[in-house]
């Protein structure tokens, strides 16, 4: 069981014991613990009872929790709170907007236990007049449920990926003379799975087993052997991309893979994750498909936490680990003092950082650590610290992380305040979306690529599979105004920096060329551009 789940138990049993107005000093410790967890770099599954209590800040009863935890999967305390509080009231938990105290309010006052009776009582108004409510809080709740509703059964690639991928190659080794594939959305690897569409030559469908475990629904297509590859390429491009390939060429008769389609029409093979336009098929015909952006081509990474902030592993580990997948340099991007919530930088741990830094490049060949900083663009775009404080980084990623409701024209001002920023190297994470969690806030996008083309300021591709932020469909937009797109990790451990592999499906969607991703230049080459920055 990993840590982030111990985490989640423990969350849990403080919200629903905040439900039930339990003792308080009880659920701050909870909470507490809950944030320590999920900061700790080992593995706490491997921990006995006694090393579980020597934990800094853990306490005797939580480590008891935790052991439970660890040998069960739950608590009793837990499947006994389950039992006093309806399971629709525990899933309104999830609603983004709703806090244990308003939702005990709803529960208790309203008399609301299920996400589809809060959505009726937003529609008939009954919100408004509940003390801590108002019309504002009543919309936001709403829309918020709608978002939910709107991408029920949907789930994230990365939610999908590995499970997937593990169950066909169970299936090829069952049935070694059939042919096996998935089609459609996941073949294309997009961000957003609505269905996982199986293509196959095994006619008695009904002994394909183990796909209830998905959370998406499953379709299972069968076809003749000769028909699999056809079916497979016109099943998995989007219709912009089938249109202008049947416009110029047509499918071989004799195919006997995805790259036979391409390679007897005299074209180079076209990744599925770059079959979402006709422009993939115009690289093809120049030969400039292969410049499209591989990970052997990022030479580092950038956008990186520690333990300085609200990171799992220490500067020197990270930085190791990023040596080790054979980069030459590493991006240290920690929380500036704002985002106090995470443990945001203050001056004097900005001088112990740094000092660290520097006693580790005086050490180090052929690999570097720059001193970066995500610094928080406050409410009227203005970044956080004094000027004086931010000269003294190589590069500085400015992202919003608070309030986030605001309307178009206000989101985009202060965006472009913070754009024109000359300490601004890198637009972090621009739209604020969580996919499937938090739809993008209001935005002039145009504006926005604009104001970063005219201050040489980098736009993110933030490579967390909940964000995928910038949107692929904007990385054209970017490259034809000679705006950089850097794919940053946005890692907080050292298994977060495998995340790079969605950042870079996503940029082979957008058709990303390598020359205009910033962090495939050479560290010398990074650090000239700095400098001149």
């Amino acid at each position: 069981m990993s840590n982030r789940k111990i985490a989640n138990i423990l969350e849990t049993t403080a919200h629903l014991l905040e439900l039930l107005v339990e003792n308080s000093f009880k659920i701050k410790a909870l909470l507490f613990a809950a944030y320590k967890i999920d900061r700790i770099g080992s593995d706490l599954s491997t921990y006995t009872l006694a090393e579980l209590d020597k934990i800094e800040g853990i306490g005797k009863g939580i480590a008891q929790k935790i052991h439970e935890i660890i040998q069960t999967g739950t608590t009793q305390e837990l499947t006994q709170l389950k039992s006093e509080i309806p399971p629709g009231v525990i899933q309104m938990l999830g609603i983004k907007g709703i806090g244990s105290k308003k939702l005990r309010v709803l529960w208790k006052e309203l008399h609301i236990e299920s996400p589809g009776e809060l959505l009726y009582a937003c529609y008939e108004n009954r919100l408004v007049t509940l003390k801590g409510f108002g019309e504002k809080t009543q919309e936001s709740i709403q829309k918020a449920i709608e978002f939910a509703l709107a991408h029920e059964g949907k789930s994230l690639y990365s939610d999908i990926e590995v499970l997937a991928e593990k169950q066909i190659h169970l299936l090829q080794k069952q049935y070694p003379h059939h042919l096996f594939a998935y089609s459609g959305d996941f073949h294309r690897k997009c961000e957003i799975i609505e269905s996982l569409d199986l293509l196959t030559t095994f006619k008695p469908i009904e002994y394909i087993r183990n796909f209830e475990q998905f959370p998406i629904k499953v379709n299972i297509m069968v076809t003749e052997p000769e028909e699999f590859w056809r079916v497979l390429f016109n099943t998995s491009a989007s219709t912009a991309f089938l249109e202008a390939f049947y416009a110029s060429y047509s499918f071989p008769t004799n195919a006997l893979s995805e790259e036979d389609v391409f390679l007897k029409n005299k074209l180079p093979f076209i990744i599925p994750a770059a079959r979402e336009s006709a422009q993939a098929l115009e690289m093809a015909q120049n030969g400039s498909i292969h410049d499209v952006v591989q990970f052997s081509d990022i030479k580092g990474m950038l956008h990186i936490h520690t333990q300085y902030s609200d990171g799992k592993n220490t500067l020197e580990e990270m930085a190791q680990a990023v040596k080790n997948l054979g980069m030459d340099y590493i991006g240290i991007t920690d929380h500036s003092q704002s985002a106090f919530y995470a443990g945001g930088l203050k001056v004097e741990a900005i001088e112990k950082q740094h000092q660290e830094i520097e006693e580790w490049n005086k050490n180090s060949n052929n690999f570097k650590i720059l001193k970066g900083i995500e610094s928080d663009i406050l409410i009227d775009g203005r970044l956080d610290y004094e000027d004086d404080i931010l000269q003294r980084f190589d590069f500085v990623i400015a992202s919003v992380h608070s309030v986030l409701k605001m309307d178009i024209e206000k989101a985009t001002q202060r965006l472009i305040k913070a754009i024109e920023s000359p300490f601004t190297t890198i637009l972090g994470h621009l739209s604020g979306r969580l996919l499937l969690s938090r739809p993008a806030y209001p935005l002039d996008m145009n504006k926005i690529i604009d104001a970063c083309a005219a201050n040489h300021v980098i736009i993110e591709l933030n490579a967390n599979p909940y964000r995928l932020d910038i949107d692929w469909r904007y990385i054209q937009t970017c490259v034809q105004k000679g705006v950089y797109i850097s794919i940053n990790p946005d890692a907080h451990s050292i298994k977060g920096l495998d995340d790079i592999h969605y950042g870079l499906l996503a940029a082979q969607k957008g058709l990303l060329k390598k020359q205009y991703c910033f962090n495939t230049q050479s560290l010398e080459s990074i650090s000239q551009w700095l400098k001149k920055k």
